[in-house]
């Protein structure tokens, strides 16, 4: 998984890229975290229990993406793939979410998230 981290020199505005399959992880950083640095904290703290065993899973609800981490890995998903729909779907038919959601291993959230607070204090 790679990814850049810059600032909109125009407008001040955040930017975070990530590589195919993984572009909603870009739109979680910039929309849900931000410069969000208690929240930033509070997510480093959760890994860390969660690497330590004192924790098997997290779910940390945005206005329309949310962060899921267990043990083993991160998921970041569009909120409207957890809403129920009782439409039923021809067997050989299914919905395409693969721009709604992404994984990753848990330490490699843990260092883009890292990534993404040291680039949140050095453009200030």
């Amino acid at each position: 998984m790679e990814y850049e981290f810059r600032r909109n020199t125009l407008t001040g505005t955040l930017v975070a890229q990530f590589t195919m399959d993984h572009e909603i992880m870009g739109l979680w950083f910039v929309d849900e975290l931000g410069e969000d640095k208690v929240l930033i904290e509070q997510i480093a703290s959760t890994i860390a229990a969660l690497q330590q065993g004192r924790l098997t899973e997290q779910r940390f609800v945005g206005k329309g993406i949310s962060l899921e981490l267990d043990e083993e890995q991160a998921r970041v998903f569009a909120n409207v793939l957890e809403m129920d729909d009782d439409t039923a779907l021809d067997e050989s038919m299914s919905l395409y979410d693969g721009e709604s959601q992404a994984f990753c291993g848990l330490e490699d959230f843990e260092t883009a998230l890292k990534s993404w607070q040291a680039f949140i204090e050095e453009s200030r």
